[in-house]
């Protein structure tokens, strides 16, 4: 889940509807992009970076990270 984006978008104080429309995509969309049950594009997280006025390493890199360390330890399995 990507917390860090539902915290960043309530310091905004915008509505997940509001973020749908500045990214140009549904509102189911991006609630699963919030919580995780959808990965989104390369161009739709340079959107959202460019909403919050960051990097989108800033954003993304540390739950990516989680991800292939978890990959990493079923793999060992």
């Amino acid at each position: 889940m990507n917390y860090k984006l539902r915290e960043y978008r309530r310091k905004k104080k915008l509505t997940i509807s509001e973020m749908a429309k500045l990214l140009d995509i549904s509102v189911p969309f991006y609630s699963q992009i919030e919580t995780g049950q959808r990965r989104l594009s390369y161009d739709v997280a340079i959107q959202i970076a460019k909403i919050f006025k960051m990097k989108p390493d800033d954003i993304f890199y540390e739950d990516y990270q989680k991800r292939l360390l978890e990959k990493e330890k079923v793999s060992a399995k």
